[in-house]
């Protein structure tokens, strides 16, 4: 054989090993964003993917962990006007708040390019507010209780419907973090373990401009447990800039 043929077989096989290396990209890229896309929602992650590199499940507990993170009187969820919805925001996901029972409607301005992330409705138990849980399977059935029974679940963003909320309910893994003193739920103050569950909404970056956000549903009350009807009806008009 020949230098030139060497030569030229040597091309043959570099070019063989980048279109494999090409089509496997391909697919690879096409796979991620498949599972980042929602078939059902095309705004919304999909609730078996990974925003930002973190599983769905585990942004409800980072929301849980930001809500129970600011004191009283800054907490957004108590927050009659949006004037509060900065609070305690960081890195490529903004969290809303819903409310502790009954309607709000807030106006807020956001960084253009932050993803999304609220509950319609949602319920949370941790060792520091249910004492009487001693396990972590224990915190997951204190969690899901009353979700189980949510109804007339609605969510909208600029008028068009969330399709298929029920889709969208995802139980957090264990999380630890610290309860701030003079927090919106008169929990203790200290550090704990917690579960979150609810139904979720992940909405990727909205375009920069005025949008506005609707969400709300009802959890029957429970005579087993003596809870009463929660109802949470809140609306956000929003600025991404």
């Amino acid at each position: 054989m020949t230098s030139n043929d060497a030569l030229s077989g040597l091309r043959v096989l570099v070019v063989a090993v980048l279109t494999i290396l090409w089509g496997v990209a391909m697919i690879v890229s096409s796979t991620l964003l498949h599972v980042q896309a929602d078939s059902i929602n095309p705004g919304v992650f999909a609730v078996d993917s990974k925003p930002y590199g973190i599983p769905y499940a585990e942004w409800a507990g980072k929301w849980q962990q930001w809500l129970f993170s600011v004191p009283q009187p800054l907490n957004p969820v108590t927050d009659p006007t949006g004037m509060n919805c900065a609070q305690g925001q960081n890195g490529p996901v903004w969290f809303l708040a819903g409310t502790t029972g009954g309607s709000a409607e807030r106006t807020c301005t956001i960084p253009a390019g932050k993803a999304i992330f609220y509950p319609v409705i949602s319920a949370e138990c941790t060792y520091a507010d249910t004492p009487n849980v001693k396990s972590e399977p224990g915190l997951v059935s204190c969690a899901q209780v009353d979700n189980t029974r949510s109804i007339n679940l609605q969510a909208t963003v600029d008028g068009v419907n969330i399709k298929q909320l029920n889709n969208y309910r995802a139980t957090s893994p264990l999380f630890n973090f610290t309860i701030s003193p003079h927090n919106a739920f008169g929990v203790p103050a200290g550090p704990t373990h917690g579960i979150a569950d609810g139904f979720w909404v992940f909405l990727k970056p909205l375009t920069p401009g005025k949008h506005e956000l609707h969400f709300s549903g009802l959890t029957p009350g429970n005579p087993t447990t003596g809870t009463t009807n929660f109802i949470v009806d809140t609306k956000y008009h929003l600025t991404a800039k």
